[in-house]
């Protein structure tokens, strides 16, 4: 018998919605991941893209296991000298609430042009309204 290869035109995405409020970070991210990446899907292949759309609500109300919320630093390099920034989550959230989701997903998803792909399924907001209604996307609860 002969490996299965899933083919672009074999995918069939469908929408789903997480909702992040009172969540840990983590079990949010991971479960954006795996549906982005489509890994819950049996015709799962690691270079093609079979993942599902992904809609995250209340990003803004995400909480942090331990004290990481004030310990935990975010790191970036403007680009000119003595330009690195540093960031702790609770400066994050106040500028912008979102991005603490984005990167957790982000560095969960292969680095590459499939990822890169795979990312610009993903949509993130701080609060409990979304423009995708029209999608029906599925609910997916994480304990």
């Amino acid at each position: 018998m002969k490996t299965f290869s899933a083919k672009p035109q074999d995918v069939q995405r469908t929408w789903h919605i997480i909702d992040a409020k009172d969540k840990i970070l983590g079990a949010v991210a991971v479960e954006a991941a795996v549906l982005l990446r489509g890994k819950h899907k049996p015709i799962f292949t690691t270079h093609i893209d079979t993942g599902d759309f992904v809609v995250i609500i209340n990003a803004d109300q995400v909480r942090f296991s331990g004290t990481k919320e004030n310990d935990k630093i975010y790191t970036r390099f403007t680009g000119f000298v003595g330009g690195k920034k540093v960031e702790t989550p609770r400066m994050v959230r106040k500028r912008r609430p979102v991005l603490i989701l984005e990167r957790a997903v982000w560095g969960m998803l292969p680095k590459g042009s499939l990822g890169r792909q795979q990312y610009t399924k993903l949509k993130v907001y701080a609060g409990a309204d979304h423009p995708h209604a029209a999608q029906q996307p599925v609910e997916r609860t994480i304990a």
